[in-house]
């Protein structure tokens, strides 16, 4: 799922930056798609969490 994506893309980030240093376009910008990807989990994962909380408060009040 994501975080296979997540690794993959900084697998792939590390190779840009040894192939072609950190600063180069290819890293800058493969940094920058691990950064969304990370973002994506980050939203999914306070979501999830929102959510079970919510539903766990619930059931304290009955």
């Amino acid at each position: 799922m994501i975080a296979y994506q997540i690794e993959a893309k900084r697998q792939e980030m590390i190779t840009y930056a040894q192939q072609y240093g950190y600063c180069a376009k290819e890293t800058v910008k493969c940094s920058q798609e691990l950064d969304n990807l990370l973002n994506q989990q980050w939203k999914f994962h306070k979501k999830t969490t929102i959510h079970s909380k919510s539903i766990t408060s619930t059931y304290r009040l009955a």
